[in-house]
């Protein structure tokens, strides 16, 4: 089902919700396909702690501490998600993180004298043909992008989307937010952020339009329909050309609760992927969500009708929130196909629809 009405947070951003902050470090030097720098990382910080859990949907996931988020395992909390570029080699940007956050004092209290293990799981994107092969990042520039956190967030071609590539097209980082309407979750807050880096395409061949255009809210998406020769040479970029791929994000909401419901977030999260994404989930992608739950918010108004015996108190607000967590993770993947530029000779979609305007602020005027 879908949210009931709903309307963006004021930054349309992941970072509407309470007690999430991004940080990001970009390299783009002297680009091409095999040399210069074409790389970065991107770090969402939930320095106080929130419930996390994680749902992996690819067959070829890159990724760090994602056992630790299972319902039935000890820990609950993580205080920061590392999402990057350069393959395997990548998560070695959570040291940076796990560095930064605890010359900061937080993570996990384990021993006197403010002694701290922050948790930090990670998963990356495969962009080392872009830029130089051994050019990725490492602990520092997870340290740099953990120091640079704040609330706001830019997108396209930077951080781990510096070098993605979405399909055929570049591809990117993309943020999106909803505040609840009317319904058991009223005035939460769900965010999501995507680094989409998908094997699959991110356009209709049929009117060269995203797929997940139709999830916008009100005018959030704007540019001209493109004209029938712009769908065609769309159509002719074929496809992507590498066998290595993936889509990670994070989802986040202030509301309360508990990992088995933030593991379900993670598992909508992956339908407004697969909405925005055709072919997702492939053998050759390691799509990757996590969900966090910062339990800032104040609980929403009870439901008014109790569920059936045997139902948990709260499915009817966990089921709003996971509809909304598809939804932005969707719109978070339009907003980054939008907001990329061109890198290393990789076509845009708007270098490729003439007169499209580059992404300002997340307004677009695309019709579908």
């Amino acid at each position: 089902m879908d949210p009931r009405p709903a309307t963006p947070g004021p930054r349309n951003s992941i970072t509407d919700v309470a007690g999430v902050l991004v940080g990001q470090w970009t390299r783009l030097e002297d680009a091409a396909l095999g040399s210069g720098w074409a790389t970065g990382t991107t770090v969402v910080l939930a320095p106080d702690g929130a419930t996390a859990s994680v749902d992996v949907r690819g067959g070829g996931p890159g990724t760090r501490e994602t056992d630790l988020l299972a319902p039935h395992n000890t820990v609950q909390h993580v205080h920061g998600i590392v999402l990057a570029g350069g393959s395997a080699y990548g998560l070695a940007a959570a040291d940076g993180v796990m560095q930064w956050l605890e010359q900061q004092g937080h993570g996990l209290r384990m021993g006197g004298d403010g002694a701290v293990v922050p948790i930090v799981p990670a998963a990356v994107i495969f962009d080392l043909p872009v830029g130089g092969w051994a050019n990725r990042p490492g602990a520092e520039s997870g340290r740099a992008a953990a120091a640079a956190a704040g609330l706001d967030v830019a997108t396209g071609s930077v951080g781990a989307g510096t070098g993605a590539r979405a399909g055929a097209l570049k591809g990117g980082v993309g943020t999106a937010s909803v505040r609840l309407g009317p319904g058991p979750a009223e005035g939460l807050t769900v965010g999501a952020l995507v680094v989409a880096n998908p094997v699959g395409s991110v356009i209709d061949p049929e009117t060269g339009l995203p797929w997940g255009l139709a999830a916008g809210i009100g005018d959030e998406f704007a540019a001209p329909r493109p004209t029938a020769e712009q769908i065609a040479a769309l159509r002719e970029l074929g496809a992507k050309g590498t066998v290595l791929n993936t889509t990670i994000g994070v989802v986040a909401t202030d509301a309360i609760l508990d990992k088995a419901g933030c593991h379900r977030l993670a598992v909508a999260g992956h339908a407004g992927l697969a909405r925005a994404i055709r072919p997702s989930h492939s053998p050759l992608d390691g799509d990757t969500i996590f969900a966090v739950a910062t339990g800032t918010a104040e609980a929403p108004p009870g439901v008014t009708a109790a569920p059936p015996a045997g139902i948990p108190g709260g499915t009817a607000v966990l089921a709003e929130l996971a509809a909304a967590a598809a939804s932005c993770v969707e719109r978070a993947i339009v907003h980054a196909v939008l907001a990329a530029t061109p890198v290393a000779g990789i076509p845009a979609y708007t270098t490729m629809v003439a007169g499209a305007a580059h992404e300002t602020g997340g307004d677009h005027d695309l019709q579908p």
